[in-house]
């Protein structure tokens, strides 16, 4: 499934309220937007609509910020707070996150921790959002939220979900795909303990037909070496079975289970070609 970045990013065009011979002022025009449920805006759009200097909407801004009625998320990029959410100071990263991204004009897809909590398996809250697109952006660290960035050179191949928020839909990784990616960034999320608690649920939701498919597409050979036997190890042997016909189709070598720790004297599991140098031991 290829995935398209909001390369028109609004600019006014949803705006329906027409102006007047006096211009509305900022907080009025912000109370609009979010009537017609938009809770974001940039500096350019502000600008335009609302015929002001940089230093006035500058000084606006600030009043409005003091009043827990809008917030920056990054330069030029703001989000608008609702009163119930006025105590945090923040909106839920799905509110804004595909605004964002269209406002940066890259690519994106949820994932990780916050797709795999998206599909159900939310045993362990992530306290951060997940959002991998095709290049690096900084963290996003405001009040209590913190958005991470995973950076992938193509997304084109990856499988995707729509899935249906406060303000409209994301992409969010399937499943299978999902599994894949706690593999591929297992050191950055909390490593493969975390990663086997994750799948104990995650398999729940897994198909294996759609599983076989990811691994193909992937390619990974490492990366599904240590899938299979994580899953198997979970209890999900019907989803580990084809993995493991595909892996023995493959050149394959031994693999550290933990990348990170060394693996000198440990037992090699032979069907997965793994090197155990982790007691894996799950929350669940």
């Amino acid at each position: 499934m290829v995935l398209f970045a909001k390369l028109h990013f609004h600019m006014g065009s949803f705006m329906n309220v027409k102006k007047n011979s006096k211009p509305m002022d900022m907080s009025a025009w912000i109370d609009s937007r979010q009537s017609q449920g938009l809770y974001f805006f940039s500096r350019e759009e502000a600008l335009k609509y609302l015929q002001i200097s940089g230093s006035t909407f500058k000084k606006a801004a600030m009043r409005l910020a003091y009043k827990n009625r809008i917030c920056r998320i990054r330069s030029g990029f703001f989000v608008i707070i609702p009163l119930e959410y006025s105590a945090t100071g923040i909106l839920p990263a799905e509110w804004f996150i595909d605004d964002l991204m269209g406002y940066t004009g890259q690519s994106y897809y949820v994932g990780l921790l916050s797709a795999a909590a998206l599909h159900g398996a939310a045993h362990q809250q992530p306290q951060q959002f997940h959002v991998v697109t095709t290049g690096a952006l900084r963290e996003i660290k405001i009040h209590d939220l913190t958005i991470r960035f995973f950076s992938r050179a193509s997304l084109d191949k990856v499988a995707l979900n729509r899935v249906k928020v406060q303000t409209g839909h994301i992409p969010v990784s399937t499943p299978e795909a999902t599994a894949l990616d706690l593999i591929r960034y297992s050191r950055r999320i909390g490593g493969i303990d975390r990663v086997f608690t994750v799948l104990q649920e995650l398999g729940e939701t897994m198909d294996p037909k759609k599983l076989e498919d990811a691994v193909k597409t992937d390619g990974n050979v490492a990366y599904i070496q240590r899938l299979g036997f994580l899953l198997e190890k979970a209890g999900f042997s019907s989803l580990a079975e084809p993995l493991s016909m595909w892996v023995s189709r493959q050149k394959t070598f031994p693999i550290k289970l933990d990348i990170s720790l060394p693996a000198s004297g440990v037992k090699k599991d032979e069907r997965w070609k793994v090197l155990v140098n982790l007691d894996i031991e799950g929350d669940l």
